[in-house]
């Protein structure tokens, strides 16, 4: 087994940095069905862009790459002692090397641990089983579609659909509401795996696990495989779309488990899963650790239309209802008052980003820096350091919503007049920036390689004791393109989809399965 640890950092790299065959081929589908002068279509084409830049350049595909799950199959009689020591040292070094961030933070202090190990850290299922060669799977689910997971218990009033009973139709209006509540938060068009049954962990282990299924297999319990055919059918007319843009495309995949449960509960759990669905395995050699063969498709033979992006910007900037924004830090009050939703917004100069920490720090300190006018961008990004200093290695945005109850404050305290996310901010944002004159923009999500390359150099960084993703970086920017969601003058696009597709989402109220 002395090749066992190799093998694993190999298929650590692979999984965060070359999104699978099976993957690219659905993207690929969803470029075609989304039309190029849209704000999706001009997503769909960045994402293109983005996975091919990640294989090119051997960095993550998101700069998010999770909490590594190991699901292991092995040979009875194999040492599964000996095993995890070898993967969590596999982890370690390929969060070294800017493979993966550092993602691994202790829950009761905050601290990062810095190499992505520490209790629960990272997840390795093992099983036995009757064969003699080792089934090594790895899926790297980030935080941000973490997050929309939701579980479900029945009966119950699901939210525009009604009353859902224990049943297959119950279970249909769960699935529904799950793609629903996601919006672009999840960073879609996404994947769900969804779990019936069990107790609330185990379902929800489930639900997971259905995310290792192959794209396009054929669930083997009849009852199920309609019920997956109905979601992919009716999910995308709700028109949620990707980045929650709204459009054509807004569900990927949906493959459906089930397991027995106690009398007393009947849980349904949704896993849901972004588009960079970063999920490989290898068949290792129980005497050597040797790879054998990969489990999915390799994303090498299905090279993605990269060079669309530039097509769907051009297209999206001809439509005569869009503009294209070019501006330099610092912002100015009535420059980000010109803007509107729709928008598109090209920024050079410097940026900072800013998380959890940052937000929550700001509101009872003062800035390390001058803020006034500046552009705050949601963003863990993958930082290496070398002799030359530090270097931007993935940087796409981060969820926006969990700063709602610090944003408005904190840009209204230091004069910020732009802020970098995705999926979005509530109400009480939107109400600073009309007050303020600020303006949300959108970015793509897990577009990390091609965001990283917008930043130039890194100009300094404060609040390293928070840990790389939480630090408070000050990038030096050039052409880095975001979508005006949400404005000045009260508009936000996040709120007029999540409105429409509530909607249409009333629609699928009545019974399918009886």
């Amino acid at each position: 087994m002395q090749h066992f640890e190799q093998s694993v950092y190999k298929l650590i790299v692979e999984t965060s940095t070359n999104l699978p065959g099976d993957v690219r081929k659905i993207i690929q589908a969803a470029q075609e069905a989304e039309d190029r002068a849209t704000r999706a279509g001009l997503s769909l084409s960045t994402i293109a862009t983005n996975i091919e830049m990640a294989e090119c350049n051997v960095s993550p595909i998101c700069q998010d790459t999770g909490m590594p799950t190991f699901v292991v199959h092995t040979p009875v009689g194999a040492n599964q002692i000996i095993m995890k020591q070898q993967i969590r040292s596999a982890i370690a070094r390929a969060t070294k090397d800017g493979k993966l961030r550092t993602n691994s933070v202790d829950s009761l202090t905050g601290a990062n641990t810095g190499d992505n190990l520490g209790p629960g850290t990272p997840v390795i299922h093992f099983e036995q089983w009757e064969k003699d060669d080792i089934d090594v799977r790895l899926i790297l689910k980030g935080g941000g579609c973490e997050n929309k997971n939701i579980q479900y218990s029945l009966p119950m009033e699901v939210p525009g659909l009604g009353k859902a009973g224990r049943d297959l139709d119950g279970i249909r209006k769960c699935i529904m509401h799950a793609i629903y509540q996601a919006q672009g938060q999840g960073c879609s068009a996404g994947f769900i795996g969804v779990g019936i049954g069990g107790d609330r962990t185990t379902g929800y282990e489930l639900a997971k696990q259905q995310l290792f299924r192959h794209t396009d297999d054929t669930n083997d319990i009849a009852e199920l495989a309609k019920l997956e055919e109905y979601v992919m059918e009716n999910a995308n007319k709700l028109g949620i779309g990707t980045m929650g843009f709204g459009g054509q495309v807004t569900l990927l995949g949906c493959k459906v488990g089930v397991m027995n449960r106690l009398p007393a509960s009947f849980f349904v759990s949704v896993a849901y899963n972004c588009w960079a669905y970063r999920r490989q395995g290898v068949l290792l050699s129980a005497d050597t650790g040797e790879i054998q063969s990969w489990i999915y498709p390799s994303g090498s033979d299905t090279p993605m239309k990269s060079h669309a992006a530039d097509e769907a910007a051009q297209a999206v900037t001809d439509n005569a209802e869009r503009r294209e924004v070019v501006l330099n830090t610092p912002l100015t009050e009535e420059q980000v008052r010109s803007l509107k939703v729709g928008d598109i917004v090209i920024i050079n100069g410097e940026i900072h980003t800013g998380r959890d920490a940052i937000h929550h720090h700001l509101m009872d300190h003062d800035a390390p820096v001058d803020l006034n006018g500046a552009v705050i961008y949601h963003c863990g990004p993958v930082m290496l350091k070398d002799e030359n200093g530090w270097k931007v290695k993935a940087a796409g945005p981060t969820t926006s919503a969990r700063e709602e109850p610090y944003q408005g404050d904190i840009m209204k305290k230091f004069g910020i007049r732009a802020v970098i996310g995705k999926g979005g901010m509530g109400p009480k944002t939107l109400a600073a920036l009309q007050e303020h004159g600020g303006v949300y923009l959108n970015a793509i999500g897990g577009a990390a390689q091609y965001y990283a390359e917008c930043f130039k150099n890194v100009n300094s960084v404060d609040f390293m004791e928070f840990g790389i993703p939480e630090a408070m970086w000050h990038l030096q920017t050039e052409g880095f393109a975001a979508v005006v969601t949400m404005d000045s003058h009260g508009n936000s696009l996040h709120a007029d989809v999540d409105k429409d597709s509530f909607a249409k989402l009333t629609q699928f109220k009545e019974p399918v399965f009886k």
